[in-house]
């Protein structure tokens, strides 16, 4: 066999290894299935007394089902074959006379939980990389291979439905204390914990009785209910309508196994053959198609210097320690220091939780006002104000000190790299890195390059970016690069309706209807009015996008959004205080989104970025475009370019030439 290795041991304990050929991750494809199902027919026939479950992979027990095998999968039929065929592996599993254990660390996810769910116990390693979930609501479907009833058996109604509907994943030690796994060992002590269950059977997780009072049919209703409307703050129905399908499959058929079954054929193979999952599917291909591209051999860099401890470069370090970088942390203000310090405390405690852990993560990072790191790091990220004489001023001090192999990286957000190396003796060693705010949330990484800048270089920062886990966009140099240069006009547009009369809310709630995860207005003040203000003067220079009146007026107001209480909105805790339900007109929404689109396709045809596929990435993961959509350019395909062009002409005719479509228009015309 390629992938599953039986190995029988003569005390009558059988272990089976899932480590798939040609792969760094465990996955359940039509292949691995079927070698599955061959362990099984030797195991029925030759049953061991204890069968242990491990994998043979640094990366994980296992990642799920291969998603590859779901794209372009539009037969319902398919999809209810490889369902069925799931649920029958896992039946026969289920019932192997033996005592069946998932020996589990890294990664347990999907399907892996699934078949993990199949045996009848399971022991994970309590390590920092060992997560247990189901994350199918983000690929539009929901567990399908026997998940929604095995957890629900296992950890009760409300606790299951919780995990499914969120996708969220849970350490080992939060999965025992719910009864997803029965014990959480350190990894040394992971095989003898599975070898000791044939000894001592580990104690059955007690399901709660109001776990149990939920899956009763009156009380089941009103559950449904309050999950519809929970759903309905995080999910739009029409474009996302799996966690509702979810919610109606768990309404309907709980506490009847047989039906649940029946409906998870039914339910999820119509879910995974719609648009919705299909286009899903699609979006987390493209997050492996920006990671293979920087899947290069390349050292890791041991050493960060980060220039500028304000809220971006005091992230930069936090992040980059998280994963296990040293960090040397330079400001000229010891209370901006401070304050950076105190934030990476509060994201280590949240993401490390073992005190331990905490301590030794702040002390790889080093306050470091002199800034001594400089001639000890891999790489050195200024963070500092977006200023081309402050930045060039900042490198001519800082490059004669650098390794000579060392990367001299820039985070603007909107300065050309052109103009930063101008002053340079070697600009082939400069290169963007574009973080996004928030750092510990947003996965993109723009790797800003020009002509000049050295192949190895890019290579580096690519490399960079996987090992903090970020997904690299290699993108062309321009003003705004890709994300916030598309991004910019849609923002623009919004202020201007408001300064034509329109309603903030009735603004972003357009935007959101069309499936973005947050309106313009309140992404505006979240960001920051004097940032955006910044950010569209620069790009104005280049791009010749007019700035709204308004935002210059609050910002010399000092109505700054959310972090001054005022801006657009009113603000408090963090929450929006005056924001009421408002009605739009779908052209106030054409506005927005063709206005982004128009953008989108501008940088199409520059050669921004290297793809189609980069492109919807980009702007999916980085300006939160409906990834329900599959991206914009996706978006146009599937909508149909002339229409949208016809659109353009006439609300170019109405409010000027901002909405004047675009060359590369006529390539996706006629395409």
């Amino acid at each position: 066999m390629k992938h599953w290795h039986l190995t029988h041991e003569a005390s009558g304990i059988c272990w089976l290894t899932f480590d798939q050929l040609d792969s760094k991750v465990n996955t359940l494809s039509a292949e691995t299935m079927d070698e599955f199902s061959h362990c099984l027919d030797m195991l029925e026939s030759d049953t061991p007394k204890l069968l242990i479950i491990h994998s043979g992979k640094r990366a994980g027990f296992m990642a799920g089902a291969n998603i590859r095998q779901f794209a372009g999968m539009n037969e319902i039929a398919e999809a209810e074959a490889v369902i069925t065929n799931a649920h029958q592996l896992l039946f026969r599993l289920e019932q192997l006379s033996c005592i069946s254990v998932a020996a589990i660390d890294g990664h347990c996810l999907g399907g892996g939980l699934e078949l993990a769910l199949a045996c009848d116990y399971r022991i994970a390693t309590d390590e920092l990389h060992t997560r247990l979930g189901f994350p199918e609501v983000r690929l539009g479907i929901f567990p399908g291979f026997g998940g929604s009833v095995r957890s629900i058996e296992r950890i009760g109604h409300l606790a299951a439905m919780q995990l499914m509907l969120s996708g969220r994943t849970l350490s080992a030690t939060a999965a025992k204390r719910i009864g997803l796994v029965d014990d959480a060992v350190p990894l040394r002590q992971l095989e003898s914990a599975a070898l000791y269950v044939q000894k001592q059977l580990p104690t059955r997780n007690r399901v709660r009785l109001i776990e149990k009072l939920a899956g009763l049919p009156l009380v089941r209703n009103l559950v449904a209910i309050r999950m519809r409307k929970a759903a309905t703050e995080h999910a739009n129905e029409a474009h996302y309508p799996a966690p509702y399908a979810l919610i109606e499959h768990w309404r309907q058929h709980a506490c009847n196994k047989a039906a649940m079954y029946r409906s998870e054929v039914t339910r999820v193979s119509r879910l995974l053959c719609g648009k919705t999952a299909q286009s899903l599917v699609r979006v987390f291909l493209l997050q492996e198609t920006l990671r293979a591209k920087a899947a290069m051999d390349v050292e890791k860099h041991e050493h960060l210097h980060v220039i500028g401890a304000g809220i971006m470069g005091g992230d930069i370090a936090a992040w980059a320690v998280l994963h296990g970088m040293q960090v040397s942390l330079q400001d000229t203000s010891k209370q901006q220091l401070a304050r950076a310090l105190k934030r990476a405390n509060k994201l280590f405690e949240k993401r490390l939780k073992n005190p331990r852990l905490v301590t030794q993560a702040m002390d790889r990072l080093i306050p470091d006002p002199a800034g001594n790191g400089v001639n000890k790091a891999d790489l050195v990220i200024e963070a500092i104000i977006e200023d081309v004489d402050a930045k060039q001023a900042l490198f001519a001090s800082v490059v004669p000190r650098m390794k000579a192999d060392a990367i001299l990286a820039t985070n603007t957000s909107s300065i050309p790299l052109e103009s930063l190396g101008e002053s340079l003796p070697d600009p082939q060693r400069l290169v963007g890195l574009h973080f996004f705010n928030p750092v510990a949330k947003m996965p993109l990484l723009e790797i800003i390059h020009t002509g000049k800048t050295d192949s190895s270089v890019i290579n580096k920062a690519m490399a960079f970016a996987l090992q903090l886990k970020k997904l690299p966009l290699r993108v062309t140099s321009c003003s705004g690069f890709l994300v916030n240069r598309v991004l910019m006009p849609y923002l623009l547009e919004a202020v201007m309706m408001i300064d034509e009369g329109e309603d903030p809310a009735a603004i972003d709630q357009a935007a959101k209807a069309f499936g973005m995860p947050m309106g313009p207005v309140e992404l505006a003040d979240t960001v920051g009015l004097d940032i955006a203000l910044s950010v569209a003067r620069k790009m104005s220079q280049f791009q010749h996008c007019e700035v709204p009146g308004s935002l210059a007026e609050k910002v010399g107001n000092g109505e700054l959004g959310r972090k001054s209480g005022s801006g657009y909105y009113s603000w408090k805790n963090g929450k929006i205080t005056n924001r009421k339900n408002s009605e739009f007109t779908p052209e106030l929404q054409q506005r927005l989104i063709l206005n982004l689109l128009n953008e989108a396709v501008s940088c199409r045809h520059d050669g921004i970025v290297g793809s189609d596929d980069e492109l919807n990435a980009g702007i999916i993961f980085g300006a939160g475009f409906a990834p329900f959509t599959g991206g914009p350019i996706n978006y146009i395909h599937t909508h149909g370019a002339r229409e949208i062009v016809d659109q353009l002409k006439s609300l170019e005719k109405k409010h000027g030439k901002r909405f004047s479509p675009g060359p590369g228009w006529k390539q996706l015309e006629g395409g």
